[in-house]
């Protein structure tokens, strides 16, 4: 009997999603309502397509794992992706200090716009499995509310039934799943949404001469000072260019005036990002977007969930960007999905329950990052902290001022942020032995930037800095 997939949306999640079905079905149909650009460049459905985006170690591994016949860090480096190391590669202000750079280079992270890796990922799924995309948008699910048979489906053609063995819900931010299952007759499934009012602020510039081996930089906001967070960042991407990104919670929201820009990058708690950028030269204006509240749908635990039915990326749950976790999120719930079906088969009953679960652990570990510290600054909406959350900042803040001067420590911190290991690596003995002592090495009073890279801010510099 012929088996069909059916995912509803083309964007990373959804060519994930795919790309982990196509060894294991005979068809694979993603479903995509919006025009996609032939080439890298930004789309509607998007809204934080022009901001920093950061594919983690990994969400990295699961789309290595994901797309057979395709080294995905390759194809990306071969398109004008950026491999960063960590340890070696990046500045950082963490709200305990600098980060010190290692000999170690520690995990490792792409960046590219959000363009450049859709659209990478999007050609190698078509190029190297049986997917096929049709320009058609789902206008409902089939079936009843014990089981999902197919997609209505609506495009040039009308409207029009199209059966399937499995749906997945890949939709983005604009999900219409909770008016489908309703059309189902179900209900109750759980959402929560954890908002600090975050704004973005996005600027493209041309990497000045000499400065194209300059390492990532960061300065991250502080969620401990008790007053709205201010963050930037520089960070390299595609074509020569830098890509700074600046971005505060509600009442330090940064500008979108030109010049206002670099003035609040200079206010940030320490020039750097605004020294780097006052010598280099704008390619765009600023684009802002206010679409970055953390939303999550407890699908794992309904009551009542269809068989034939999967989740996954922005449809199941959405993360403040500022973390960077996001892709690698719905990477990994992918390769959760392309696991349980290549081990019980695509009809399998329990099948969606499982992958949701499955899935469940990963966005668990991200949301518990995001929101533990977005709960903390003023003027959050949705959650205050608890006990359990102070707890956990204390042990955090303890921990990431260890990593400010112990490798071990920030091995640890890296670990997790990468979506390398869940958040119990943060509990094994040798990282709370690390946490106790704190860091060997006092704090360092200023970025920890080589001779080189110092010579190549003061040419850049225009502050005075």
């Amino acid at each position: 009997m012929s088996r069909r997939a059916v995912v509803i949306g083309a964007g990373l999640a959804g060519m994930l999603a795919a790309a982990a079905l196509s060894t294991t079905v005979d068809e694979v149909v993603v479903l995509e309502r919006d025009d996609l650009p032939d080439g890298p460049e930004h789309r509607k459905g998007l809204p934080q397509g022009r901001h920093a985006h950061l594919l983690m170690a990994g969400g990295l591994a699961a789309m290595e794992d994901l797309v057979p016949g395709v080294g995905m860090r390759e194809h990306l480096l071969s398109v004008g992706a950026h491999d960063i190391p960590l340890g070696s590669g990046m500045v950082a202000l963490t709200s305990e200090g600098w980060f010190r750079r290692w000999r170690h280079d520690g995990p490792h992270m792409i960046t590219c716009t959000r363009a450049l890796l859709d659209r990478a990922v999007r050609v190698a799924v078509l190029d190297h499995t049986k997917t096929e995309l049709r320009a058609a948008g789902a206008v409902g699910l089939l079936g009843t509310r014990e089981r999902v048979t197919g997609v209505r489906v609506s495009g040039a053609e009308g409207e029009r039934e199209l059966a399937a063995d499995l749906v997945v819900d890949a939709g983005g931010r604009g999900s219409r799943l909770f008016t489908w299952l309703a059309g189902l007759g179900l209900t109750g499934v759980r959402e929560k949404t954890v908002d600090c009012g975050l704004v973005n602020a996005t600027r493209l510039y041309r990497v000045p001469d000499g400065a194209e081996r300059f390492p990532l930089t960061m300065v991250q906001a502080d969620p401990y000072a008790g007053r709205p967070g201010r963050s930037g960042m520089v960070l390299p991407v595609e074509g020569g260019r830098w890509m700074v990104s600046l971005a505060g919670t509600r009442g330090g929201e940064p500008p979108a005036d030109p010049d206002a820009f670099l003035r609040y990058a200079l206010d940030l708690p320490d020039p750097l990002v605004g020294r780097l950028i006052s010598g280099a030269e704008p390619l765009t204006g600023v684009h802002v977007s206010r679409s970055t509240s953390n939303v999550r749908r407890y699908v794992e635990r309904a009551r009542d969930w269809p068989e034939g039915l999967v989740v996954l990326g922005d449809a199941l749950a959405m993360f403040n960007p500022a973390y960077g976790q996001g892709m690698s999120v719905a990477a990994l719930g992918a390769r959760e999905l392309g696991a349980e079906v290549r081990r019980a088969g695509p009809a399998s009953p329990g099948l969606a329950r499982r992958v949701q679960r499955r899935a469940a652990r990963w966005v668990d570990a991200a949301w518990a990052a995001a929101v533990s510290q977005d709960v903390r600054y003023p003027g959050v909406r949705g959650a205050r902290p608890g006990v359990t959350d102070h707890l956990i900042a204390a042990y955090t803040r303890r921990l990431t001022r260890a990593a400010t001067g112990s490798y071990p420590a920030a091995s640890a911190l890296w670990d997790v942020t990468s979506l390398r290991t869940g958040p119990g690596r943060l509990l094994r003995p040798a990282t709370v032995l690390s946490a106790l002592t704190g860091s060997p090495l006092p704090p360092a009073a200023r970025p920890p930037l080589t001779p080189a890279e110092r010579e190549v801010l003061r040419g850049l510099d225009r502050t005075g800095g």
